[in-house]
């Protein structure tokens, strides 16, 4: 009877336990009020991104002098540094920023040069000159060179509150060169801060 007793305990404490696990689900990974963590998350990279986004279309410095005739400034991505305690790709803001301003119609983004750049483009360049390249089909003499680059730093700065808590701030800074003078056409700095537990690792 005793050995049964523990049967059962064991079979409902199972049940429980099973009762309470989280199962998998969908959730909207751009939703900043919910499942929110210390480090870094893909709604911090949607609004970081989408805020430099809507400054840059509406920055009357990047606008195409034939913007009426269908000119649009040629933006290619440098370097994007990730200053953080966390092992994050970079790529994934510089690819949110580079989607929504081909989105916009207002820029095109070069995949020939740059930290995007497709490496089938510049294999097919390089094979140009080889014999077994049908000459008539050969592609590549048109690439069209960026007008801006766009480069950056994500910097993450962690300070201790007087409740033990820490607060954690993270600096999205991009900037656009032209290309031609060197000279700097846009700047943007989005600022996302969070507070959590003293005990909590960002990284």
């Amino acid at each position: 009877m005793m050995k049964f007793s523990k049967y059962v305990t064991l079979v409902v404490f199972a049940l429980v336990m099973v009762g309470c696990q989280t199962t998998t689900q969908y959730i909207d990974s751009t939703d900043q009020k919910t499942n929110i963590t210390a480090g870094l998350s893909n709604a911090d990279f949607e609004q970081a991104a989408q805020e430099a986004i809507e400054e840059m279309i509406v920055s009357p410095l990047l606008v195409h002098p034939n913007a009426q005739g269908g000119g649009r400034y040629v933006i290619a991505v440098s370097d994007i540094t990730n200053d953080t305690m966390q092992r994050i790709s970079t790529e994934q803001i510089a690819k949110k920023i580079r989607v929504g301003l081909l989105q916009s119609g207002k820029f095109l983004a070069s995949s020939a040069i740059g930290a995007n750049k497709d490496s089938l483009v510049t294999e097919s360049r390089k094979m140009q000159e080889s014999s077994i390249v049908n000459k008539s089909t050969a592609k590549g003499n048109n690439i069209i060179m960026p007008d801006f680059s766009l480069s950056g730093t994500i910097i993450q700065r962690v300070n201790s509150l007087d409740s033990g808590d820490q607060k954690i701030e993270y600096y999205f800074q991009l900037t656009l060169t032209n290309i031609d003078n060197g000279l700097a056409y846009f700047e943007s700095e989005t600022v996302i801060g969070k507070v959590a537990d003293g005990s909590t690792v960002s990284w």
